[in-house]
Formats: C-alpha cells, sequence, structure tokens
C-alpha cells in the first residue's frame, strides 16, 4: 500500500482515499489516440502518450 510511508500519522479513512487516487493517477491509461495502455502522467494535469510521442493536457488525476 502507497500510505506506508506515512506511519501511524492521519488515521485509516484519509490515507484509504489517498491511496485510491495515487493508484488511479499512476497506473497506466488508455490512450486517446492509438487506445493502448500507453499514457503516464508527467505532472499535474499533463500526460504523455509513449506509443504515439504525444503530450496532452487532462485532468489532474486521469487523463479524461
Amino acid at each position: 500500500m502507497p500510505t506506508k510511508r506515512f506511519g501511524a500519522r492521519y488515521g485509516r479513512k484519509p490515507k484509504a482515499k489517498f491511496a485510491k487516487v495515487e493508484l488511479e493517477q499512476r497506473r497506466k491509461h488508455k490512450s486517446p489516440f492509438s487506445n493502448k495502455l500507453s499514457v503516464k502522467r508527467l505532472a499535474l494535469g499533463i500526460w504523455y502518450c509513449a506509443n504515439t510521442k504525444k503530450k496532452f493536457t487532462g485532468k489532474a488525476y486521469t487523463p479524461k
């Protein structure tokens, strides 16, 4: 779980919400250009398709 770095701080519910968001943003997403799982997040709202070598903007945690 990606929230182990917080240790005993912040409580269970906030850490569970954080883990859900972080796992969603770090996984590979389907490209709007080629429909392959090749999109990764570069920065807040900036996404990169490795298949077509294109950068594009989207939402903060998902490219949709």
